[in-house]
């Protein structure tokens, strides 16, 4: 018999490039699928006995034996007096990193706090797109936000943070570096990142600022074409996005360009909800956990009027992009222009608990409409055009100078009546 399926607690599922973040809440994701409805409370079932690598039982009861004398031994012998809730922290951080899964973690508090900010398009901090790689934990600059606080001290897309306020954060999750570059308005944070396209160090004073991003921009283009870029899947995207493409068929739209490159993510039922714009019916995406539950998102009616579209996507274009240039492409609706996606298929689900904390860990995999899971390969595009290399390094590329963007145009062209 298979495993019986347990029913989650009710949560944020989130569909991003883990460790992709805002600079700005801080950005992954840079950072995060679904809607929150709920809180955990107690749920979960109970080992009796499980057998470690030794052979040896672990039981719950032995576990907490264990534990308690442990703190006895810390209360009793360790030279300073302890901050016990930060200890507690501390476990269940490590509970989360035993996993193995670089996607799942704790959140304290005031992290999940910060998290919940990301989502609604409005934060505090340096103003800048990060991702981390999840293997190594370096963290780099996607892409500083033009005219915000890192832009303008200097910042440039492939700098790879190494310190913050003077501290190496080699080893740090980048959740805790968002959490020390946030902070009030107008207050000062150093930071140190190694420039490969220079070959070395470089130091900075970055002061915080209140960035509101708007997460959609758009444009008409000669030909009437449009162009729409998509920054991230945030609670705001959808309503953004919608405005642009409709405002764009009242300017005559024939065609269009939607750029997706550098998108870490962002949340399940935006994606669904853009797509929904698009798709009269069918799957959009379906999830698979771990009873092999299949759980499918489906269209209900399309919205808009269609155009022949090219979507451009790259190396970070992650997770909830990849559902988005993934169904397009199935469905025939858009052709898929530029690099291979990063390739992450699978679903993180974030839990609220009780006392304002979090857990966010993999629940399940992700499969594109035609049934195919992009874990670790990514969504391989129909035209493959690299973007040039003395563009890689410039913050701003101004759209005639974009040979991705030019190269999208072409095809939007020949589709175009």
């Amino acid at each position: 018999m298979g495993k019986k399926r347990k029913k989650l607690p009710k949560a944020l599922l989130v569909l991003a490039l883990c460790v992709t973040c805002v600079f700005s809440f801080g950005g992954c994701s840079s950072i995060i699928l679904g809607q929150l409805v709920g809180a955990l409370e107690g749920s979960g079932s109970k080992t009796d006995a499980n057998k470690n690598e030794n052979g040896t039982a672990t039981t719950d009861e032995s576990f907490l034996e264990k534990k308690n004398y442990i703190q006895s031994l810390v209360d009793y012998y360790f030279w300073q007096e302890t901050d016990k809730e930060a200890i507690y922290d501390g476990m269940y951080k490590g509970m989360m990193e035993a996993l193995g899964d670089p996607y799942s973690c704790y959140y304290t508090k005031e992290e999940y706090a910060q998290l919940m900010e990301s989502v609604e398009g409005v934060y505090c901090g340096i103003g800048a797109l990060v991702s981390q790689n999840a293997t190594t934990k370096v963290i780099t600059i996607v892409r500083p936000f033009v005219n915000g606080p890192a832009y303008n001290a200097g910042m440039l897309p492939g700098d790879i943070l190494t310190e913050i306020d003077g501290e190496d954060i080699s080893t740090w999750d980048i959740n805790l570096a968002v959490k020390h570059m946030k902070g009030e308005q107008g207050t000062q944070v150093s930071l140190k990142v190694w420039r490969p396209s220079e070959s070395r160090y470089i130091e900075m004073t970055v002061t915080r600022d209140l960035i509101e991003v708007e997460t959609v921009s758009y444009q008409m283009l000669e030909d009437e074409i449009g162009y729409i870029y998509v920054m991230e899947f945030d609670d705001i995207t959808t309503q953004q996005f919608e405005t642009a493409y409709k405002n764009l068929l009242a300017q005559g739209m024939k065609g269009l360009v939607i750029d997706i490159r550098d998108n870490p993510g962002g949340l399940l039922t935006t994606v669904s909800d853009m797509l929904d714009l698009f798709l009269d019916k069918g799957t959009i995406v379906y999830t698979i956990d771990k009873y092999e539950h299949k759980e499918v998102i489906s269209a209900k009616k399309g919205k808009v009027d269609l155009v022949p579209m090219t979507v451009i996507v790259n190396g970070n274009s992650a997770s909830a992009s990849e559902i988005f240039s993934g169904a397009l492409q199935d469905y025939g609706l858009a052709t898929i222009l530029g690099t291979q996606s990063f390739g992450k298929g699978i679903v993180q689900s974030i839990i609220p608990l009780s006392d304002g904390s979090a857990v966010k860990m993999t629940v399940s995999r992700y499969f594109t409409p035609n049934g195919v899971c992009i874990h670790g390969t990514g969504i391989t595009p129909d035209v493959v055009v690299e973007l040039d290399e003395e563009l890689r390094t410039k913050v701003v590329v101004p759209l005639e100078e974009d040979n991705q963007v030019q190269a999208a145009i072409k095809n939007v062209k020949s589709k175009m009546k």
